[in-house]
């Protein structure tokens, strides 16, 4: 009867031993292919920085996709049907996880912060790395901040735009950059009437989009965004947030003369994405769900330094 654990182990580490050898048995196949070159890591593992990448951020990457597609095909006949893009939010992440999501065949990112937006997309492996890989801005900018974000290598799309001088601000920045493309805008929504959070009175969403489409050529408007309140309990019924800011398409839509399949919803995040893609949303930001839990005992003076300014910035914005 003592016999068995014995056994259980010797052949766990037999399995193990076999696995390793199989493996490397195919890089060396591979190298004599390649004329003694080493070749690319066994299938189903990469190498990330000269290591090789864990099969877990792949694995949470795709079950994420899975979930987005199958509330896709949940959603009404009369949404518009969009595949809703995933946005892989990697605040507080290295630059590693990044490529290992981007080699898994993720294109889109999203981070809060323009400073490490800034040092992520001029990082020199994410460049040479991930030459398709488009950058959302999806925190609060304050106006001070809006030079640096231009210069952001692969910046596609700023989803925070929440004021009238704010686009100002961007639209003439973006026209001295001198890009011939016209950067991609939401305009961002306070739907829960928190002051926590950020956004435009929902009274104002029309005019400011006017404004954008009419006063600002170096800008085009794509989509509304929210980030609604937290904890909504789905037994009693849809999250208004996300009920509001769909309505408020409808009306934007009505007033500007604009096509509801032209106006984006960027409304979702590791909690609740799955919903709002059912009610309509076209644009989902996920972080934690992808990569993991943050570590914000690990942020960096320089982050820090950027919050307090942050909040300073707020105060004299008010």
């Amino acid at each position: 009867m003592y016999l068995f654990p014995d056994r259980l182990t010797r052949f766990f580490i037999r399995a193990r031993c076999q696995s390793w050898s199989r493996a490397k048995t195919r890089r060396r196949m591979v190298e004599r292919r390649r004329g003694g070159k080493e070749g690319p890591p066994p299938r189903g593992m990469r190498r990330i920085g000269g290591m090789a990448g864990e099969p877990g951020l792949g694995l949470a990457l795709r079950a994420v996709t899975e979930r987005v597609q199958q509330a896709a095909a949940r959603r009404p006949q009369d949404l518009p049907a969009v595949q809703p893009r995933l946005v892989a939010v990697s605040k507080t992440k290295p630059a590693d996880m990044v490529i290992e999501a981007y080699i898994h065949g993720q294109r889109s990112f999203g981070e809060n912060y323009v400073q490490e937006l800034l040092e992520k997309a001029s990082n020199a492996k994410i460049l040479s790395s991930c030459p398709e890989i488009k950058w959302h801005f999806i925190g609060h900018l304050q106006k001070h901040n809006v030079n640096k974000l231009i210069t952001v290598p692969n910046l596609f799309m700023l989803e925070t735009v929440d004021s009238v001088k704010l686009a100002d601000r961007v639209n003439s920045s973006w026209q001295k950059k001198g890009s011939p493309e016209r950067l991609k805008v939401m305009v961002q929504v306070n739907t829960s009437g928190e002051e926590s959070k950020h956004g435009l009175l929902p009274a104002d969403t029309v005019a400011t989009v006017e404004h954008i489409n009419t006063k600002c050529p170096s800008l085009e408007f794509v989509g509304l965004m929210t980030i609604g309140s937290f904890g909504h309990d789905l037994s009693q019924g849809p999250n208004p947030d996300f009920q509001m800011l769909v309505s408020l398409r409808k009306e934007l839509c009505e007033k500007l003369n604009m096509s509801t399949d032209s106006v984006e919803l960027s409304m979702g995040m590791s909690m609740d994405f799955q919903h709002a893609i059912e009610v309509g949303s076209t644009n989902v930001r996920i972080g934690s769900t992808i990569f993991g839990e943050r570590d914000y005992a690990k942020k960096s003076a320089v982050d820090k330094a950027m919050d307090m300014k942050a909040k300073e910035g707020m105060a004299q914005e008010l």
